[in-house]
């Protein structure tokens, strides 16, 4: 079973667990999931290198009783349906392991049991990045990788440890450069997790389904 089946699972569990709480019906239950513009996605956060401002990814946004989750992902759409239909995707597409994931970000933040469905804005990014530069400068960490390009956390680790101890890989901009480091293929990430002991990897990984080849590796 991958990974996104297994969320789903254990996603199961927990609506069997809070209908009697919260009366939610399954076939009733309206989801509504699409992609936002890059300005609605982030906001202004005073750089341009985002793979979401170029058009490399989407980041699609599901509403539940007014919850709100999202997930990346590179293919864009919009969704509208019960939960019982979200329940229902074959997932045979990134899209529709996108719905998946922005509703499940949706509905466990409407049950109040998880938090941080909602990508940062503005200057989010850039407080997320000096939060990780104090990290690995208080663990003095020697060297780090990066599974998704996330920029701003990219520019973090290369000014905690320096260009040449960190690694980043991705599969839509393999072959591309980003703050003076090469990026790898996402399907070939091996090298890092050879090499390094701790990996940054982001959840559009679980969307595109390579985090579990990431898993399989030793």
């Amino acid at each position: 079973m991958d990974l996104l089946q297994e969320a789903k699972k254990r996603f199961v569990t927990e609506l069997k667990a809070g209908q009697g709480e919260r009366d939610l019906d399954l076939k009733s239950e309206v989801v509504v999931t699409r992609s936002l513009n890059p300005k609605e996605a982030i906001g202004d956060p005073k750089r341009d290198d985002f793979p979401l401002q170029r058009g490399k990814e989407h980041l699609m946004q599901a509403s539940f009783k007014g919850a709100l989750g999202q997930a990346y992902s590179s293919d864009a759409g919009d969704f509208h349906g019960s939960l019982e239909d979200v329940l229902a995707l074959p997932l045979q597409s990134i899209f529709e392991r996108a719905v998946l994931v922005a509703s499940m970000n949706a509905v466990l933040r409407y049950l109040n049991l998880i938090g941080g469905t909602v990508h940062c804005k503005n200057v989010g990014p850039k407080e997320c990045s000096l939060l990780l530069n104090h990290y690995l400068r208080e663990k003095r960490v020697e060297c780090v990788g990066l599974v998704g390009l996330q920029p701003a956390i990219l520019e973090a680790m290369i000014k905690s440890v320096g260009p040449d101890r960190v690694i980043v890989s991705d599969l839509a901009e393999a072959g591309g450069e980003c703050c003076g480091v090469r990026i790898l293929d996402g399907m070939n990430s091996e090298r890092i997790f050879e090499k390094f002991q701790l990996v940054f990897i982001t959840g559009s990984t679980l969307v595109n389904g390579t985090i579990d080849d990431l898993r399989k590796t030793p």
